[in-house]
This record gives C-alpha cells, structure tokens and sequence, in this order.
C-alpha cells in the first residue's frame, strides 16, 4: 500500500477513536439501548492506528518490520 492511502486510513483510525468515546459517553435512555458497541469500535480503531504507525515505518525506513522468531 503506498503512502497516501496509508495516511487516509491512519487518519480515519485516529478520526473514529475519539468519535466512538464520545458516543460512548453519552447519557442513554433508560429504555433505549445502543445499537453499535462503542467500546469494539474504539478497539478495531486503536488496532488500525497501531498496524498503520508500523506500516508507516516500513515505508518510510524501507525496512519491513520483523518479528523477534528466529526463521
């Protein structure tokens, strides 16, 4: 993946992080449940924002990142 759609889905990532906590902190209605889980939606974002910071590395180091297992 080049850098610009990187950066694009680094960015939305970093966008729905703090979106899904503020609506997980809303006051709800006694009789009204959420209907998206706001804590599994701040997980999938902080697991893209992580995997799009190390493949950001791999592209601007021209290194790919390697395990500690031997091979």
């Amino acid at each position: 993946m080049p850098l610009a759609p990187t950066l694009i889905v680094l960015a939305a990532g970093a966008l729905a992080f703090p979106l899904a906590t503020y609506r997980s902190r809303r006051p709800r209605d006694p009789g009204n449940p959420p209907l998206i889980p706001f804590g599994a939606v701040q997980f999938v974002a902080l697991v893209v924002v992580v995997l799009m910071l190390a493949h950001l590395v791999t592209l601007l180091t021209g290194q790919p990142l390697t395990g500690r297992a031997p091979r």
